[in-house]
């Protein structure tokens, strides 16, 4: 392994979504976004719904989409704890859209519900949002 880069793997409940030798990831947490270098010191941390972008040793970049979940940063290795991750080329738009809009109807009749049910659908709305986010974010790479 090249000491310039770091081992990155992303693991939902359902399987390993990407492992590879990264330079780079920037990853959005409770705290903020951060980005992890090679050598970055030990963390955990709770990661929040949103986009993680990694910079390949080709210099390359990838995006993933996540939901809720852990980073632990350690000394070779990132390891990202999903609920649910997607690659950013695996999205389609327009359905990750509609998905983010049922979310928010959803959201307005349930208003005057309980709490539980309130918090599922704003994470819901959070999670289509970002899966949104990144595809769009891909396009613009991809100069689509």
């Amino acid at each position: 392994m090249d000491r310039k880069t770091i081992h990155f793997e992303i693991v939902t409940p359902e399987r390993v979504v990407l492992q590879k030798e990264v330079l780079q990831v920037t990853v959005p947490t409770k705290e903020g976004e951060i980005t992890v270098l090679p050598h970055h010191i030990p963390l955990i941390s709770i990661l929040k719904p949103g986009i993680i972008e990694l910079k390949t040793p080709s210099g390359e970049k990838e995006i993933v989409a996540v939901s809720k979940g852990f980073i632990e940063v350690l000394r070779n290795k990132i390891v990202v704890l999903a609920d649910t991750a997607e690659m950013a080329k695996e999205i389609d738009l327009d359905r990750a859209e509609e998905a983010r809009k049922r979310a928010e109807d959803i959201k307005k009749d349930l208003t005057h519900k309980d709490d539980v049910s309130f918090a599922d659908v704003l994470a819901q709305i959070e999670k289509e949002t970002a899966r949104a986010h990144t595809a769009r974010r891909w396009r613009k790479l991809q100069n689509l």
